[in-house]
């Protein structure tokens, strides 16, 4: 077993930095972790898209603090689960996937958690689990066991269950197995401590009845800051709207995305996403006021060197800068090959990869947001030559190649 670091310090920033709640209370995991002994502590994470972005990262570096300690650290991939479907945040039941789409899913996961997680470590190594190794099996006497530790009333004072009736949307059977299943997981892991999003609670909370009434102990729950815009409270991170930035995304675009993120959300980004010190941290929220450009360049260079390296960081700022500031061409850029030599432009626009359906692509050439050579359009219906090729930029970071077939 690996040795177990109790530095106060270090044991208060894994308790404070990121994290929203603790149950039953910061001051009793707080002492635990003092006592020096190992504790096993694990996340689940849903299957149903393998692409993880910075707001995913907020956990994964919990866990490697944890790690850090010295302490055991369980990947748990929901691969049974998510073929029943977690209603959580959710208006309407999840469409629940095969076996053969959960695999498809998981296939470059690790790759991308491996750039925050330590899977290389023999002599504390990470356990990366699936959890149809005891749920694929579980009885339907178990599973009656499991049930008779809550009550109905219980579940459907989930908030999102609750809605869900107040409106008259169907609420199926099989959703109120959920959070029995992920509870299970806590049980058969033997878990000591659970960490996960504000959303993740009431199933969390349920794990943690489960291993004091079957494994009589205590089980903690850590629930994690969302990375959100603190002036709107909107997600700064967003797949379906585009906003996302991949752990996968080559270095230019994902500095160029972060540069292109709300000033008001740098100062949570350097908090969830980045190893900086805290000190250091404040110090830049004071010189955000004055210099907010070079504050998120700072930011964007941490990042890009965090995941692929300091070099990587300082010719994707070189590149941002001779794009952005000097109004040049990037070096590189996607290129596609379109089917046709002349086209409206909206059906260019929502062809071009860059969006993700001609709505998106209407509203961004009306915004002014659209430029072909660089020269601004604005007519959605505008026909377009492409038999010589062109340049198409929408909005500050994204460009591609458009060539005829």
């Amino acid at each position: 077993m690996s040795r177990i670091d109790t530095n106060p310090d270090k044991i208060n920033e894994l308790l404070t930095r990121s994290v929203d709640t603790v149950y039953p209370s910061r001051g009793a995991l707080e002492e635990k972790l003092k006592k020096g002994e190992q504790l096993r502590v694990y996340m689940g994470i849903d299957p149903t898209s393998s692409y993880v972005h910075l707001g995913h990262t907020t956990n994964y570096i919990i866990l490697r603090r944890f790690h850090e300690l010295g302490h055991k650290v369980v990947v748990l991939v929901g691969d049974f689960t998510a073929m029943i479907g977690d209603p959580s945040d959710k208006n309407a039941a999840r469409i629940r996937l095969t076996k053969e789409e959960v695999q498809k899913n998981l296939k470059d996961f690790k790759e991308q958690i491996g750039k925050i997680l330590d899977f290389s470590d023999a002599k504390n190594p990470v356990e990366f689990r699936l959890n149809s190794e005891w749920l694929a099996s579980l009885t339907l006497e178990k599973a009656a066991e499991l049930a008779s530790n809550f009550t109905v009333q219980q579940m459907l004072e989930r908030d999102v269950f609750e809605k869900r009736i107040a409106e008259k949307k169907p609420l199926y059977v099989h959703e109120f197995f959920y959070p029995l299943m992920q509870g299970y997981d806590s049980v058969a892991l033997s878990a000591d401590v659970e960490i996960g999003g504000t959303d993740q609670t009431f199933n969390m909370l349920a794990g943690r009845t489960l291993v004091e009434r079957l494994l009589h102990k205590e089980k903690f729950v850590i629930t994690t800051t969302l990375l959100v815009n603190p002036k709107t409270g909107e997600k700064l991170m967003s797949k379906s709207q585009g906003t996302g930035i991949g752990l996968n995304e080559d270095p230019t675009a994902m500095f160029g995305k972060i540069m292109a993120l709300p000033d008001e959300g740098m100062i949570q980004c350097f908090i969830d996403c980045t190893y900086l010190p805290l000190a250091e941290i404040k110090a830049l929220k004071q010189n955000m006021k004055k210099n907010p450009k070079e504050v998120k360049m700072r930011l964007a260079r941490e990042i890009v060197a965090q995941y692929h390296s300091p070099l990587d960081a300082e010719q994707a700022s070189d590149e941002f800068n001779k794009v952005f500031s000097q109004g040049d061409l990037p070096d590189t850029m996607p290129e596609i090959t379109v089917p046709y030599k002349k086209t409206e432009l909206q059906i260019l626009v929502s062809d071009s990869g860059l969006v993700s359906s001609k709505s998106e692509a209407r509203r961004l050439i009306e915004q002014g947001a659209v430029e072909i050579n660089g020269t601004r359009r604005g007519d959605v219906s505008e026909i377009v030559d492409i038999e010589n090729g062109l340049t198409l930029r929408i909005g500050k970071h994204r460009f591609v190649r458009v060539h005829p077939s």
